[in-house]
C-alpha cells in the first residue's frame, strides 16, 4: 500500500544566538505532532553550521545533545528542485513542506525562505521578502507608518556600528538632543531576535555600553524612548484571511523582558488579558491584523504591543517565527482561543501548502 502520509522537515538550530530556542521548539513540535499523519525528518543545523538529519529524541534536540546523536547522517536542504527536498550522501529524500523553526539570523530573516524558495519547497510562515522586512525593525517601522498611518509607534533613532565607531561622542551626543535628554532608553540590534543584545539605559555611560553590546549582534543599531505600560502580544493565523487570537500579556520577573527573563526566569509569567474593555481588545487585534497584511506575512506571527498608561496601544515589533517551545505565548494564546498545540501543528502545514 503506497504511503499517504504527507513528508514534513521540522528544520532547526542554526547558528545564531536564538539556537538553544530553536531546539527547544522543535522539540515540542516533536512531541505533538501527529506521527500517524506526517512522515517526520528532523533536519538540524549546528551552531558551527554543519547540516544533520538526525532521529535523536525530543529530549535529545531540546538539551541539544542531538549534535552527537551516532545515527546523525550530513544532509542539506537540496536547491536543485528535481530533488524538491534533502540531499544525503547516498540518496535523495523528496517532502512535501518544510516547517523550519529556526528563530533569528539565517533561519528568520528570509535567507532560508530563499534557499526554500529555489528549491521550489512550500515551508511554513512568511515569504522571503516579508521575513526580511519583518526581521529589520526600523524596516518595519517603515512599511507600517506608510502604509497604516493611525498605528502609534515608539519614537526611535538609528545608527550603525561604521558610523558609531568612527564617532561615538557625536553620536551619543545626537541621540540625547534627538529625545531631549530624556532617559531610559532601550538600545536594540535592528535584527535580532529573543530579546538579544537589548539594553535599557539610564544615562550616557550605559548608552554607550548598551549600543557596543548591539552592534557586536547586528550592523545597525536602534535606540527608542520608553513607553510606559503593560507587555502585550496577538498571535495571527492565516494566509490571505489572517485572524487574531485572544490577547496575552507578559510579567516579566525583571526590569524589561529580556533573554532572561523569556527564558530562564520562573518568576516570569503570561497571562491571557481578562480586564480590558471589548473594544479595546478589538483594536489590539485589528491592528496586530493589518501589519501582518502591511507587511505580507503569511502563516503565522506574533505581534508585539504596549498598552500605555494613558491607555494608547503602541505597535512594538512582528515575529514571523515565534517561539514554539512548552513556555512560548504564540500556542498558548491559539489554546486559549480553543486550538490545542497539535491542531496547531496542522494549521500551519496546511497553511503552508495553499496555493498563492
Amino acid at each position: 500500500m503506497e504511503n499517504t502520509k504527507l513528508k514534513v522537515v521540522i528544520l532547526f538550530g542554526g547558528t545564531s544566538p536564538e539556537y538553544e530556542v530553536s531546539c527547544n521548539s522543535a522539540a515540542s513540535i516533536l512531541r505533538n505532532i501527529d506521527q500517524a499523519k506526517y512522515e517526520i525528518y528532523a533536519l538540524g543545523i549546528t551552531r558551527q553550521g554543519k547540516w544533520m538529519l538526525t532521529h535523536a529524541s525530543p529530549d535529545e534536540i531540546a538539551d541539544t545533545s542531538w549534535e552527537n546523536n551516532s545515527g546523525n547522517k550530513d544532509a542539506s536542504i537540496c536547491p536543485d528542485r528535481r530533488v524538491h527536498g534533502i540531499r544525503l550522501k547516498d540518496k535523495d529524500i523528496r517532502v512535501d513542506t518544510v516547517f523550519n523553526i529556526i528563530h533569528g539570523q539565517f533561519g528568520e530573516d528570509g535567507t532560508m525562505q530563499g534557499l526554500l524558495d529555489v528549491a521550489g519547497i512550500p515551508y511554513v510562515g512568511a515569504g522571503t521578502l516579508a521575513s526580511a522586512a519583518c526581521m529589520d525593525k526600523e524596516v518595519t517601522r517603515a512599511i507600517v507608518r506608510e502604509k497604516i498611518g493611525t498605528i502609534k509607534m515608539a519614537k526611535y533613532y538609528s545608527t550603525d556600528r561604521v558610523t558609531f565607531s568612527h564617532s561615538p561622542e557625536d553620536e551619543l551626543k545626537n541621540i540625547e538632543e534627538f529625545f531631549g535628554g530624556e532617559y531610559p532608553l532601550f538600545v536594540k540590534p535592528a535584527s535580532d531576535g529573543s530579546s538579544v543584545g537589548i539594553s535599557k539605559v539610564k544615562n550616557q555611560m550605559e548608552l554607550f555600553e548598551g549600543i557596543k553590546l548591539a552592534a557586536t549582534e547586528d550592523f545597525k543599531i536602534l535606540i527608542e524612548e520608553t513607553i510606559v505600560g503593560r507587555e502585550i502580544e496577538v498571535a495571527v493565523l492565516g494566509n490571505r484571511t489572517p485572524h487574531a487570537s485572544p490577547v496575552g500579556e507578559i510579567l516579566s520577573a525583571n526590569e524589561f523582558y529580556d533573554y532572561e527573563a523569556k527564558y530562564s526566569n520562573p518568576l516570569s509569567k503570561t497571562r491571557i488579558v481578562d480586564d480590558l474593555p471589548e473594544e479595546k481588545i478589538r483594536e489590539i487585534q485589528n491592528d496586530a491584523v493589518e501589519v501582518f497584511k502591511a507587511m505580507g506575512c503569511e502563516g503565522l506571527s506574533r505581534a508585539d504591543f504596549f498598552l500605555s498608561t494613558e491607555n494608547e496601544v503602541v505597535f512594538n515589533e512582528i515575529n514571523t517565527l515565534p517561539g514554539f517551545t512548552n513556555i512560548s505565548l504564540y500556542p498558548k494564546l491559539w489554546g486559549a482561543a480553543g486550538i490545542e498545540y497539535g491542531e496547531l501543528i496542522d494549521k500551519l502545514i496546511e497553511l503552508s501548502m495553499e496555493e498563492d
